[in-house]
């Protein structure tokens, strides 16, 4: 990364963590995804255009499938995680309608903040980037975003514990089970987020989100 994501870089991570953190992931040989990406969910959806935020927990450790927005893989990508294989299935109970693939890249450029709770991840290590320091980024970019109204849809208990210091009246707040098979039949499963999102954007007079927009 040569400079900071526009309209970010002013967030005090940048320059008083990311330093020491970029020394760090470049030390690893193998940490995805690749440094291009790792930024790309800040880079698609600069803060004034944040309508809605989706956290995600780390990215996929699985090489290749890790595209810098949470939930998010490769348009070639088959068979989709499992997580994503769920979140395509709701979408259809909700809207009648899913991606015809798994990259998410329209969701961003429509003001759908898809980010991560950690922003590396090494191979087969899943969760071992969490303490590396990106809570410090991930604080401040919420932090941000709740400056203005926005739907926060927060599937698991981890995001939820994220975000709840950010969170307040002005704001639609979507909690439920994580879409993951050990979950989705808990909550996740019936609480048709995407449309009540979408019902509330459009109470306030802003454009709704075309979840099953083609890539």
């Amino acid at each position: 990364m040569s400079a900071p994501p526009e309209g970010w870089g002013d967030l005090p991570f940048f320059a008083e963590n990311w330093p020491a953190l970029r020394d760090r992931l470049a030390a690893r040989p193998m940490v995805e995804p690749a440094p291009a990406h790792r930024f790309r969910a800040l880079e698609l959806t600069p803060p004034g255009a944040v309508r809605v935020v989706i956290l995600g927990q780390d990215p996929y450790p699985t090489p290749g499938h890790a595209t810098g927005l949470a939930f998010s893989v490769p348009p070639d990508l088959a068979p989709l995680p499992r997580s994503l294989r769920n979140i395509h299935a709701e979408l259809r109970d909700d809207l009648g309608c899913a991606p015809a693939n798994g990259d998410l890249t329209p969701w961003a450029r429509q003001g759908v903040l898809l980010l991560n709770t950690a922003l590396s991840v090494e191979p087969g290590d899943a969760g071992g980037h969490t303490r590396w320091g990106w809570d410090v980024l991930v604080s401040q970019v919420l932090a941000r975003v709740a400056e203005r109204p926005c739907a926060f849809v927060l599937w698991g208990k981890h995001a939820q514990k994220v975000a709840a210091p950010h969170l307040g009246p002005d704001h639609l707040v979507i909690e439920t089970a994580h879409p993951s098979p050990l979950s989705a039949r808990r909550g996740f499963f019936g609480s048709r987020p995407f449309g009540r999102v979408n019902d509330w954007l459009v109470a306030r007079k802003d454009a709704p989100i075309d979840w099953c927009a083609p890539v």
